[in-house]
């Protein structure tokens, strides 16, 4: 029961996306053959939102969950592993036409073909943390 709010949080999300059409594969093949704006309009406002709460968490020493303050750590000058990364998650949206978040609200509305895109999705997540050590950070 004490988790409730974030269920609610989750589900609310879940019609956000889907009433936005972020979740829709047409939408994510649109936006990257550069044929509507209307994915990079959802991502910019994704961005200031992100830069405005990030703000609030700095300006008012907000807390996590289990009560300890949040840290922002300074930034990594080491740009190509950014690069690297960002392009394998970039092939893998491209390809499967979602990215993690509509990955579960597609599933949720009845795409079964989904399922197999979490699996890959968790297998990478395990081969990751399998050799996460022997990887440069």
């Amino acid at each position: 029961m004490k988790f409730i709010k974030y269920i609610l949080t989750g589900i609310l999300f879940g019609i956000i996306m889907t009433k936005s059409e972020a979740v829709s594969w047409y939408r994510i093949q649109e936006m990257f053959r550069f044929q509507s704006f209307h994915m990079y309009g959802i991502i910019g406002t994704a961005v200031v939102l992100g830069i405005i709460a990030v703000w609030l968490i700095k300006k008012f020493k907000t807390k996590d969950i289990a009560g300890n303050p949040i840290i922002f750590h300074d930034k990594d000058k080491a740009y190509i592993k950014y690069i690297f990364g960002g392009t394998i998650f970039g092939l893998g949206w491209a390809l499967t036409g979602a990215c993690p978040g509509p990955m579960f609200v597609n599933l949720g509305s009845g795409y079964a073909g989904m399922a197999i895109v979490i699996l890959g999705a968790l297998l990478g997540t395990y081969i990751y943390g399998v050799i996460k050590n022997k990887l440069p950070h």
